[in-house]
């Protein structure tokens, strides 16, 4: 007959706690999965797709991963920017030459919405702290205020001129009285913000008139302009810097989370220039820090989350692919067309093409999480009460 010790005997309970506990965990890690791919992705969140404006078909899609285009989504209107959901969900795509604005399914490309905007739309960004979905263009001095779910407008924004460039600054969900993130945008001979509620908060003179803004995770916004300069604006102390780079005219720019630099294609020169971050209270750097060249006309960049990719639209119906840490070309593909902007992001996720579905599916996803975590807890508790009751029986047994 083989005994069993008092020790083995106590922790038998608790080891099979921990498996019946652990089971659970991987059953809902499994859910979130099933749920929301693109959230626990092996690579950390590094984005999975590319999605590129002005090629033949409308937009065209990359997977970065085998380095071709897989899928393409027809889109009318000339679409010059995209923009993406936060979880890769839906597509925000401008339409100009059809004075309109839609909203796409990014895995089926079907449209979940449009919005009639003035003055040949181009350019889009959100305030996710209202989940507004900005748009406007330079044929109107107006911006408009959609729904970022069912293309509702929301507010209007009128301005003294056209709008060249647009992007919303990130600064607060609503502590500073109520006013939100901010809304930058390019007017004909003055960089203007607005709070969330569409009220200007100031303006700042920039010498031959903004363009594209971008607006990285530091204290300054970058602006280029329409003769071909980039500035850029403290926000620590509300100054303007003088010209930091004055050879082009621009594309579109991004900036490089990781290490803060600013990608700025050059349509001049073909190449991309990279400037250093700026620091207030430091002397500006000597400006580009480096060069990317190309030997084609780059109208936009999009540098990946992680700082490890970058992607460029080029003249011509190509897109580079650059490795940002070894500063090398890896690939060009081609997407044919007139590629205008470029955007990265994640895989989108299996269920729920459209926000009624999402909405659906998180909620039962939420109530699916909370039943698992009381399971969690309780089932243990049980299968311990049920193993002391019969050990103790067993033992008055044996008296």
């Amino acid at each position: 007959m083989v005994h069993t010790s008092s020790k083995q005997a106590s922790s038998r309970p608790a080891l099979f706690a921990r498996i019946v506990g652990g089971a659970w965990i991987a059953l809902a890690l499994l859910l979130a999965e099933l749920v929301f791919p693109g959230h626990a992705s092996a690579d950390g969140g590094a984005p999975n797709l590319a999605y590129v404006a002005g090629t033949a078909q409308g937009i065209s899609v990359i997977d970065i991963q085998q380095q071709k285009v897989t899928k393409t989504i027809s889109v009318a209107g000339d679409p010059h920017t995209v923009l993406l959901s936060l979880d890769g969900r839906f597509l925000y795509v401008s339409q100009p030459g059809l004075n309109r604005v839609s909203i796409l399914s990014a895995s089926t490309g079907q449209t979940i919405c449009s919005a009639t905007v003035a003055g040949q739309p181009s350019l889009l960004t959100i305030d996710p702290g209202t989940n507004t979905l900005y748009a406007a263009g330079s044929g109107a001095n107006s911006i408009s205020g959609l729904s970022d779910t069912t293309c509702a407008l929301k507010q209007t924004i009128t301005l003294k001129s056209p709008v060249y460039g647009m992007m919303v600054a990130v600064v607060g969900t609503g502590d500073n009285g109520g006013t939100g993130n901010q809304l930058w945008v390019s007017e004909n001979n003055d960089l203007v913000y607005y709070d969330s509620t569409g009220k200007q908060l100031g303006s700042f003179a920039i010498p031959g008139g903004p363009q594209y803004i971008t607006i990285p995770t530091g204290s300054f916004i970058y602006t280029t302009t329409r003769q071909g300069a980039v500035y850029a604006v403290d926000l620590n102390t509300l100054k303007l810097t003088g010209p930091l780079i004055s050879d082009g005219p621009f594309g579109t720019m991004d900036y490089d989370a990781v290490t803060d630099e600013i990608y700025v294609p050059n349509l001049q020169k073909e190449q991309i220039e990279v400037l250093a971050p700026l620091i207030t209270g430091a002397s500006v750097p000597h400006e580009p820090a480096r060069t990317i060249p190309l030997g084609v006309k780059p109208q936009s960049i999009a540098i990946t989350s992680d700082g490890q990719l970058g992607f460029v639209a080029l003249s011509g119906g190509n897109v580079a692919m650059l490795d940002i840490p070894g500063r090398q070309l890896i690939n060009t593909i081609h997407v044919g067309g007139d590629p205008q902007f470029i955007i990265t992001g994640l895989y989108p996720p299996v269920i729920g093409t459209t926000p009624q579905q999402a909405s659906f599916w998180t909620t039962v996803a939420t109530v699916l999480a909370y039943v698992l975590v009381v399971a969690l807890i309780i089932i243990p508790i049980l299968f311990y009460r049920r193993y002391s009751r019969a050990r103790t029986f067993k033992m008055k047994k044996r008296e």
